[in-house]
C-alpha cells in the first residue's frame, strides 16, 4: 500500500461528478464502510477518504446494476463466499507504485547489509516486503540482491512479498510492468532482469533469475503471521500511515520480533517511529536496526 493511490478517473470531471452525484455515499453508509475495514485489517479510512471510496466503489455499483450504496452493503454482508467483501478491500487498497521508489534504501541495503554477507558462510537470507503492492518493491529487491551477491544462488535466498489484495498479487505474480513503471531504473539492470513481453507491447517481464528469488502471499498483517524463520530486512514502506497510532505501535513490535539480532527494518519516507515506543536502534532517518 501507498499514499500516490490511483483512481480509473478524475473525480473533479464534470461527467464523473455527475455519475457520483446519482449515486451519492451518505455519511452513515461511509461510516460503514470504515467500520468494515477498519475490523478486518485496521485500515483507517477518515473523513477525508469518502471522495476515493465513493469514486472508486461507483463503478462496482454501475457493473452489479446496484443503485444504492445500502444495497451494496448488504451484499457484502450477506455474501457467505465473503468474495464481495474481498473485491472491496481489493478496490480500496489498489495503489501506484514504481521500481527504485526511495531509492536511498536499496543504496542502504546494497551497502551497509548485503556487500557484508560472505555467501561462503552465510547460508541463508531472508528479505520481507510487507504491503508489497503490486510487486515492483519485491523485484527490486531481487535485482539488488543479485548485484550485490554475485554468487547468491549458492545461499538459500528468499524474498517474501505480502499483500491483503489478491488483485495486486496476481500482477505481482505475472511479473509484467509497464515500461513508465522503470522510469527509476538504471537502463543496464531492467535490461539485464526484464524482457520486453510478447503478449502485451509496452509491457517487460522479470526473467525466472529473478522471479525464483521471490515469492507473493496474501497476508492481512492484523491477522498471525505464519512465517517461522527470522528476517534479515524487513521493508514496510508507506503502509503504516494507513493505520491509528495503537495499530503502529503493535505492529512496529511484532517486525522487531520477526528480525533476527542485527536485522534491518525501513519505513516510507513520509514516516518515521517518532512517537512510537520501540526496541530498535536508530541509524538514519526511516532505517532502524534491531540490536
Amino acid at each position: 500500500m501507498d499514499p500516490n493511490t490511483e483512481t480509473s478517473f478524475n473525480i473533479a470531471e464534470p461527467n464523473v461528478a455527475h455519475i457520483l452525484a446519482s449515486r451519492p455515499l451518505a455519511d452513515k453508509d461511509f461510516k460503514r464502510i470504515s467500520e468494515m475495514v477498519y475490523s478486518l485489517c485496521r485500515i483507517n479510512l477518515h473523513d477525508g477518504k469518502k471522495a476515493l471510496v465513493q469514486a472508486r466503489l461507483n463503478k462496482r455499483l454501475r457493473q452489479l446494476g446496484i443503485d444504492t450504496y445500502p444495497e451494496y452493503l448488504e451484499l457484502v454482508q450477506s455474501d457467505d463466499t465473503k468474495r464481495e467483501l474481498t473485491y472491496m478491500i481489493d478496490t480500496l487498497t489498489t495503489n501506484l507504485t514504481f521500481f527504485f521508489r526511495e531509492s536511498d534504501h536499496f543504496d542502504y541495503l546494497r551497502d551497509e547489509v548485503l556487500k557484508k554477507i560472505d555467501p561462503g558462510k552465510d547460508k541463508k537470507l531472508r528479505i520481507w516486503s510487507a504491503g508489497c503492492s503490486s510487486g515492483e518493491e519485491a523485484y527490486t529487491l531481487a535485482m539488488v540482491a543479485r548485484e550485490a551477491l554475485p554468487d547468491l544462488d549458492r545461499m538459500d535466498a528468499l524474498i517474501l512479498g505480502t499483500d491483503i489484495s489478491t488483485r495486486v498479487l496476481a500482477v505481482a505474480r505475472e511479473g509484467s510492468y509497464p515500461e513508465v513503471r522503470f522510469r527509476d531504473t538504471p537502463a543496464p539492470l531492467r535490461n539485464k532482469y526484464f524482457e520486453k513481453d510478447p503478449a502485451r507491447p509496452g509491457f517487460c517481464r522479470a526473467k525466472s533469475e529473478l522471479a525464483r528469488l521471490i515469492r507473493f502471499r496474501k497476508l492481512n498483517l492484523m491477522e498471525p503471521w505464519p512465517m517461522k524463520q527470522p528476517f534479515d530486512v524487513i521493508f514496510c514502506r508507506n503502509v503504516m500511515i494507513y493505520f491509528d497510532k495503537q495499530t503502529q505501535h503493535e505492529l512496529v513490535q511484532r517486525y522487531f520480533d520477526a528480525l533476527r539480532p542485527g536485522g534491518v527494518f525501513m519505513v516510507g519516507h513520509s514516516e518515521s517511529l517518532t512517537g512510537i515506543q520501540h526496541r530498535f536502534r536508530y541509524a538514519r532517518p526511516t532505517i532502524y536496526i534491531k540490536p
